[in-house]
């Protein structure tokens, strides 16, 4: 017998065991990803569905929510949703709004379907946002979201009103002005400055005029040193101010008596005096109020950024281990930050279909109507 022989057959037997053992190996994650996969289904429901607008208005009331400072937001359109299904467990809703700043300050209880948007001559302001949210025992409620805040300034006019910075000095002096002769014409009660709302400019016939918009609440004055009241029923509203220093007009209209929101010890939380008059942070925007940029970051991975292109289609599918981690998400407090990118902690796995160049001759009529977007219930 060769002396070789033997080593020769054992290295021989060793590699194609080996080789075995990695296609076992290789099968048995394949099945275990299908059998995830198979768990999950993706649905994509119209824009326009009652399912999809139900989602988009708890969405707006939810942002609107955790919006403490500025003014009311309005759903303008649906771009997107999908629906992420898992046997014996929460619906997952992944929706995109769009949505429009409204003339109802946050402290206003009006509602803000009977709020008044503003229209993009006055420099609106829009909110795109991606929302999370599940459903669970019937009812939609929100667990991540990420918002970007930005002005529209495409339907700019001349001699229409252009936002200054909210500290802007000559503004404000319209503002102290103004609040001064409205404290003289009130009976029994001060007002202090609360909050800059919004300012602007106009060039007119005369010259410029500022427009500034700000909140009041009734105040306890000391020694001419006055502090708005941390009281439930205390009075609160919105001026509106035009002119220039002392030659101006001012009309202030009072909220309706409110309760504040309540924080988890069931104490009532008073909004706080919010006005710029050193440098404004990026926080809160140069010349106007941001939506809370993100909340529950170690869930985004959910939240698509919008990088849809025209030649492909980006699906985001959720991952047995993301799903499971929006089921473990608790009620946490909005986290408030400067940037809107998107946390990478969570995996996405991301499907990217080719458009054909030249699409194929559709003969049903009702697969000519898009998913989405939904319609535009404002401007675009």
């Amino acid at each position: 017998m060769r002396p070789s022989s033997f080593p020769y057959h054992s290295i021989q037997f060793s590699t194609s065991s080996c080789i075995e053992m990695n296609r076992l190996s290789i099968i048995v994650v394949l099945g275990l990803l299908a059998l995830g996969c198979a768990q999950l289904s993706l649905r994509q429901p119209e824009c326009d569905s009652p399912e999809a607008e139900e989602a988009a208005l708890v969405a707006q009331d939810y942002l609107n929510g955790q919006h403490t400072h500025g003014y009311k937001y309005a759903l303008n359109r649906i771009e997107d949703i999908k629906i992420i299904s898992k046997p014996d467990a929460d619906d997952v809703y992944v929706v995109e709004v769009d949505l429009l700043e409204t003339d109802c300050h946050v402290l206003d209880p009006t509602p803000v379907a009977n709020c008044t948007v503003r229209p993009k001559a006055l420099t609106g302001i829009e909110g795109d946002c991606d929302v999370v949210l599940k459903r669970v025992g019937g009812v939609l409620t929100v667990t991540a979201f990420k918002c970007k805040t930005e002005e529209s300034t495409e339907d700019l006019c001349l001699g229409c009103p252009i936002l200054l910075p909210l500290n802007d000095t000559k503004a404000l002096d319209l503002v102290h002005a103004s609040l001064a002769t409205f404290n003289n014409i009130t009976v029994n009660t001060t007002y202090s400055l609360l909050e800059v709302g919004r300012m602007s400019t106009q060039i007119v016939s005369g010259g410029p005029r500022y427009l500034a918009e700000y909140v009041i609440a009734e105040a306890n004055c000391t020694n001419d040193v006055c502090a708005p009241l941390n009281d439930v029923m205390a009075n609160r509203g919105i001026c509106t101010a035009k002119g220039l220093g002392t030659a101006h007009a001012v009309d202030c209209k009072m909220f309706s008596v409110m309760v504040p929101p309540q924080d988890a010890n069931s104490t009532y939380v008073f909004p706080t005096r919010h006005v710029h008059t050193q440098n404004v942070t990026r926080k809160h925007g140069l010349r106007h109020h941001k939506l809370t940029s993100l909340h529950n970051p170690h869930i985004t991975g959910l939240l698509s950024a919008e990088t849809a292109s025209e030649s492909s289609e980006v699906v985001s599918v959720a991952t047995p281990a993301l799903l499971n981690a929006t089921e473990s998400v608790a009620s946490t407090p909005a986290a408030d930050t400067s940037s809107a990118s998107v946390s990478a902690e969570v995996p996405v796995v991301v499907v990217k279909r080719d458009v054909p160049a030249a699409p194929a001759t559709v003969t049903d009529p009702v697969l000519l109507i898009p998913r989405c977007p939904g319609r535009v219930r404002f401007f675009s």
